[in-house]
């Protein structure tokens, strides 16, 4: 594999883990990021060389092999189309735009062109995300009869708890479904192969004003905040939302997405009840895979290479008895990623492509649709190319 070049546009936490996984490829060399507030700062204290307030100047600069948009969703668009056009690989953080109108033009121009995507569904590649997928294949489940969990955080709790994720004109229509909720689905779909066909969705505002601080959140670590110190602004985004899926080939789903959990700091637990047996995973513990049967004994796998399908092995960076998370996916999907820039005839590409960042799009837009509405709503038909 030859050294390849990367820049990292948006540098708070997540930007910040892009960096982290890329280096543990060895092969990627992070020479560049960008941001609008202490760039050069913020590249020496992760020792990147080279620092930009402007994204342009640093594709231009910088001959990069791909580029991560790590933004608030609002630049997605703007930032993957300037790069694309100037040839250069995107890695997108989801979702990939504010729009389906705008997902659709990424995801044909990357077609178009022959530029290699990615979205951030790094979730997938959870070694037991992956080995349900493959028992679900194998046929060790039998006939999916229904799927249904969670994903539950805590971090707007309060009605203190304040984040550029709260305004629309910068994350878009659905803030707890397209922020978490995508990543959910999107596990689901990986897992039983099915794809979604129709929703029906109910959504809660529960803070319908929330205290915008005045100044940088920062400021008011630890402290109460004084009326002087925030204004109050209206919410339009969902706090909480509650989906019902039909997938098409016969399987039925349910979720609850919320943000404000009290305790669950990013909780997300998958069940997928079968013919033959029941798969239960939960992100809080994370290594370990629960299958539920009717006539005999239960059982907990754990992430142990050996027992496990060699599907799984392949995204497993540790020996057994050696935990495995987060971060780790991100490295499992960027991996991917990179082998597919180095060899764009690689046949499997089991990562999320601009395709399912359409279609991730397009499902957000009708859960909407179907929360206003109050009635269900029909998936338009999407590539199956993920």
């Amino acid at each position: 594999m030859r050294q390849m070049r990367a820049g990292i546009i948006g540098v708070g936490f997540i930007g910040a883990v892009h960096v982290e996984a890329l280096r543990r490829l060895g092969y990627v060399d992070v020479v560049a990021l960008a941001d609008t507030a202490d760039a050069e700062k913020k590249a020496a204290a992760l020792h990147v060389p080279a620092g930009y307030a402007d994204y342009k100047k640093m594709i231009d600069l910088e001959s990069l092999d791909a580029v991560h948009i790590c933004t608030p969703n609002s630049m997605h668009f703007e930032m993957a189309m300037y790069a694309m056009e100037r040839g250069v690989n995107v890695i997108c953080e989801k979702p990939l735009s504010v729009t389906v109108e705008q997902a659709k033009i990424l995801k044909e121009y990357a077609l178009a062109h022959g530029i290699v995507t990615g979205v951030n569904f790094s979730l997938r590649f959870n070694p037991q995300i992956v080995q349900m997928k493959e028992m679900v294949k194998a046929g060790d489940a039998g006939s999916i009869y229904t799927v249904h969990g969670s994903y539950l955080q805590d971090w707007l709790y309060y009605d203190t708890d304040y984040s550029w994720r709260l305004e629309p004109e910068l994350s878009g229509e659905s803030r707890a479904f397209a922020d978490i909720g995508s990543h959910w689905i999107d596990m689901v779909e990986t897992i039983i192969g099915q794809k979604v066909t129709e929703v029906f969705a109910d959504f809660e505002t529960f803070h319908k004003t929330r205290k915008k601080p005045l100044k940088a959140i920062e400021t008011y670590s630890g402290m109460a905040l004084r009326p002087e110190d925030y204004q109050e602004v209206e919410i339009g985004t969902e706090d909480y939302c509650s989906v019902l899926f039909h997938f098409d080939g016969g399987a039925k789903g349910s979720c609850n997405i919320s943000q404000v959990y009290a305790g669950r700091k990013n909780q997300t637990i998958i069940s997928v009840a079968g013919s033959k047996c029941s798969l239960h995973w939960d992100s809080e513990t994370a290594n370990e895979l629960w299958i539920g049967r009717r006539e005999t004994y239960n059982q907990v796998i754990v992430k142990e290479p050996s027992i496990l399908y060699p599907e799984t092995k392949a995204v497993i960076s540790y020996p057994g008895g050696h935990a495995e998370g987060f971060a780790d996916t991100f490295k499992q999907n960027f991996l991917k990623i990179y082998q597919a820039i180095e060899d764009r005839d690689v046949k499997v590409r089991d990562f999320a492509t601009f395709e399912a960042g359409y279609r991730e799009m397009l499902l957000c837009q009708k859960v909407c649709e179907s929360a206003r509405t109050r009635q269900w709503v029909k998936i338009e038909e999407a590539s199956s190319n993920s």
